[in-house]
């Protein structure tokens, strides 16, 4: 009897030996888990956000710019536009930010800004209408751009840019 208890020792896995396969049994568990949720889960984005726009002329005289597509939703303080005139041309350049006053839902002026979900936010379907003939860009060829002003360590940069058409 006694030889037989040996015989099963000898064939036993000692306790170190168990306990170190455990621990990489479970190191490749989390490995595999790691690798499956590490595509599910990301941080904010806290870069510059990227944006499409579509740009159309409207028959009485306006330019319309319509964001179809916004990596992030942007507080309207923290964007600023700019309607650049062709270097060929002695047009002046226009800037605000989207929250001024007399850009933010003002109807007729220069450049407005139009929030579709009055979330005080720019994200997609939201839209710019320019008045080309007082701007000077109805001879298209300018460009509007759209910048992100990152604050609070945030990077700063050009979010979009299309070319005005003609609407004449």
């Amino acid at each position: 009897m006694e030889q037989a208890r040996r015989e099963q020792a000898e064939f036993a896995v000692s306790p170190v030996i168990a306990t170190i396969l455990l621990l990489a049994i479970t190191v490749l568990l989390a490995g595999g888990v790691y690798m499956m949720m590490s595509g599910t889960v990301s941080a904010p984005d806290k870069g510059v956000p990227v944006a499409n726009a579509n740009v159309r002329a409207l028959d009485n005289g306006y330019q319309v710019v319509t964001i179809t597509d916004m990596s992030q939703q942007v507080e309207t303080f923290r964007i600023k536009f700019q309607v650049v005139p062709p270097l060929s041309s002695n047009g002046t350049l226009v800037s605000g930010h989207t929250s001024d006053s007399n850009v933010y839902g003002i109807s007729g002026a220069n450049v407005s800004f139009h929030d579709r979900d009055a979330g005080f936010t720019v994200n997609r379907g939201d839209y710019f209408v320019i008045n080309a003939a007082a701007v000077g860009s109805d001879e298209g060829g300018w460009v509007f751009r759209m910048l992100y002003d990152g604050g609070g360590g945030r990077s700063s940069g050009e979010i979009m840019s299309v070319t005005l058409p003609a609407t004449n």
